[in-house]
């Protein structure tokens, strides 16, 4: 069966869903780039204090809280937490770059 030997009323009820699905994955899209320029952020500050790129105890304690997040919200935990473990590993790539970097000459006062 293709979708065009589906009912119209299924096809409609299907399509509306589907538009739905869209607009979530365009708010996800929008919310990570939104959450990368903060971890940026945190990785230009960390560069600049000579802090280690990972904060391996953060990242356990936002693990677990995804995690709890997940359960409330009635997701897989294991699922959001692999989610999150490949966000962390993305924002660690990031942070080590801005470390590797040169420091930007000083501006003259």
């Amino acid at each position: 069966m293709t979708t065009r030997d589906i009912d119209e009323t299924v096809r409609a009820e299907l399509n509306r869903l589907r538009e739905s699905i869209d607009n979530i994955d365009a708010a996800v899209v929008h919310m990570l780039a939104e959450r990368f320029k903060c971890t940026q952020q945190v990785g230009h500050l960390k560069a600049e204090h000579h802090l280690p790129p990972a904060d391996p105890a953060r990242e356990a304690r936002q693990i677990e809280r995804l995690r709890h997040l997940a359960e409330s919200a009635k997701l897989d935990p294991a699922f959001a937490e692999k989610l999150l473990n490949f966000i962390i590993a993305e924002v660690i790539r990031h942070h080590e770059q801005i470390a590797d970097q040169p420091d930007p000459p000083e501006q003259p006062a």
